[in-house]
């Protein structure tokens, strides 16, 4: 989760809402892609940090199923995001603050855990919520 804080406030340096995402391979202990927000600098609207990791980490493995594969963020999820750790088959979601306005990983929704859908990752919440939330109260205080 430190190093997701780490790309978190790299995009707040560069004018993103402060998200960082990590994915870890099987093992645990490689990180096989890190991601920040790049909606601004990028002007695309699906440039959330947790598809950038990822399209990065499938990049990297050459394969689009991150089986045993687990995505660390530092906000939870949006339904697109929630999404494309299902269909990208990712067995875990750790994430820092809970989002009470567009989560999906249980707080507004739970797509994650969608029992009618083909994959449910494990999801383990709160991982330094408040070092997390910290980051986008001090982010969204200056706007």
């Amino acid at each position: 989760m430190r190093l997701a804080l780490d790309e978190a406030d790299r995009a707040g340096r560069a004018g993103d809402v402060p998200v960082g995402a990590v994915v870890l391979s099987p093992d645990g202990t490689t990180v096989l892609a890190t991601g920040h927000n790049e909606r601004e600098a990028t002007g695309d609207p699906t440039a959330h940090a947790e598809i950038l990791a990822l399209r990065r980490a499938a990049a990297a493995l050459g394969e689009w199923r991150l089986v045993g594969c687990t995505l660390v963020v530092t906000l939870e999820p949006c339904t697109m995001c929630a999404g494309a750790l299902v269909q990208s088959r990712v067995d875990r979601v750790v994430y820092g603050a809970r989002d009470e306005k567009a989560g999906a990983a249980g707080s507004l929704w739970d797509v994650v855990r969608d029992r009618r859908l083909n994959h449910r990752p494990e999801v383990v919440e709160g991982v330094l919520a408040d070092e997390s939330a910290r980051l986008l109260t001090d982010f969204f205080r200056t706007r």
